[in-house]
């Protein structure tokens, strides 16, 4: 198993995890780019959202729900947040193991910096 992300699920990688289901993981990026960076993820391998979204459309929705309650336990949803997905090379995708990213705790800027 060559998966970053599957091998943090199976315990053989550790992370620090601020949520867990029984169908995604939610966990601190190691590398955060605002106060707040939380991946949240399937635990189940799908390479990218839009392959996420076809394949499982329900967890999908549970990968969003996750999302969600951590924005809230993290005190995100007063000033706002934003929940990001970067699928393929173009779109600056590093492990391609479906996740987002949940960015907050300070203004974030624009979408794109050129």
């Amino acid at each position: 198993m060559d998966c970053l992300f599957c091998r943090i699920v199976a315990g053989e990688i550790p992370a620090t995890i601020v949520r867990e289901t029984a169908t995604t993981l939610a966990f601190r990026d190691i590398d955060p780019k605002a106060p707040t960076h939380v991946l949240v993820i399937p635990k189940e391998h799908y390479a990218d959202v839009a392959t996420l979204a076809q394949g499982a459309p329900e967890l999908a929705g549970e990968v969003l729900q996750t999302a969600a309650v951590v924005a809230e336990e993290e005190g995100l949803t007063v000033d706002g947040f934003r929940l990001m997905f970067n699928t393929g090379p173009y779109g600056g995708q590093e492990v391609f193991h479906v996740h987002a990213h949940l960015l907050g705790g300070a203004p974030l800027g624009p979408m794109l910096c050129r």
